[in-house]
């Protein structure tokens, strides 16, 4: 009984603070295209944004692009959920990054305005989506960057598309017996609650649901991502644990453990001084690899 009653409280404090917001929109995680472009515009980062659709899942993805006809080297970047490319701001205006490389960041499906609040919550297909992304807007010489659920996407696209040189992965949700349950996402699951969740955390709350069948699915393919692998993780994330670093050593033929000390899982966008040396590092063994 007073277990029954503890989750009452919860709930309705859950709902509650749902109820409180003023707007859905403080937690939709993405900047309109004229707010980047301001934004970028006042630093005097030359950028645009570009919409690539896929017929065949119904889907239009935004790409933010910041490019330089001396650059060989593409950066693309997946962030987790919820979230948007946004999150990458810290290093698409880093102009020494820039100097380096062209950068690409994507609102993932369901995400920022990427058929914002339409779940496609199963990797395969966001695999599928970003290869031809690359494919569409002709890159070359890829380093796919994923953080949290962009992690695993990041080493999928490297499977499928010959074009991912070398992939990053920052605090990866990849190990599908280390996936720990979020006890707020089940009220995206329940008719009763779903209408009351921003919609950004409905798609997040779908990804997590499925998040471990759908990486046990491909747990036998990652020996097939021979290109060189960057895992960086904080040894203090209590959201996606450490220990994954103990599945991806044992999965990747040709991967770099990069522990970030004391550190938790927001490390990917609030703290991109600790990720950029790695970034460095594979746009240095990419440009080796292939002058």
């Amino acid at each position: 009984m007073l277990n029954f009653i503890y989750r009452y409280i919860k709930t309705t404090q859950y709902i509650a603070l749902l109820l409180l917001l003023p707007s859905c929109t403080v937690l939709q995680w993405r900047d309109s295209d004229e707010e980047i472009k301001t934004a970028f515009q006042d630093l005097e980062i030359p950028t645009k944004i570009t919409y690539f659709e896929i017929d065949s899942l119904n889907l239009k993805i935004r790409t933010q692009h910041i490019e330089s006809n001396n650059n060989k080297i593409n950066l693309l970047f997946l962030h987790g959920s919820p979230s948007s490319l946004s999150a990458w701001d810290g290093y698409l205006k880093d102009t020494t990054l820039l100097k380096q490389a062209n950068v690409h960041a994507v609102d993932r499906p369901g995400y920022g305005y990427s058929n914002f609040g339409k779940e496609l919550p199963e990797i395969e297909p966001q695999a599928t989506a970003i290869s031809k992304l690359i494919n569409h807007y002709k890159l070359e010489n890829v380093i796919t960057i994923g953080a949290s659920y962009g992690g695993p996407l990041a080493a999928r696209v490297a499977v499928i598309n010959h074009k991912v040189k070398g992939v990053i992965m920052i605090s990866p949700a990849i190990d599908p017996n280390q996936e720990k349950a979020i006890w707020g996402s089940k009220f995206t699951q329940y008719k009763l609650t779903r209408w009351l969740v921003p919609r950004g955390y409905r798609v997040a709350g779908d990804e997590k649901t499925i998040h471990a069948a759908e990486m046990a699915k491909i747990d036998d393919q990652w020996n097939k991502v021979t290109v060189p692998v960057i895992h960086i993780h904080g040894n203090a994330d209590d959201l996606v644990p450490y220990t994954n670093i103990e599945y991806t050593q044992e999965k990747f033929p040709n991967i770099e453990i990069v522990t970030t000390p004391n550190t938790g899982h927001e490390i990917s966008w609030a703290r991109p001084e600790l990720i950029k040396p790695s970034i460095y590092k594979m746009i240095e063994t990419i440009q080796t690899s292939n002058p």
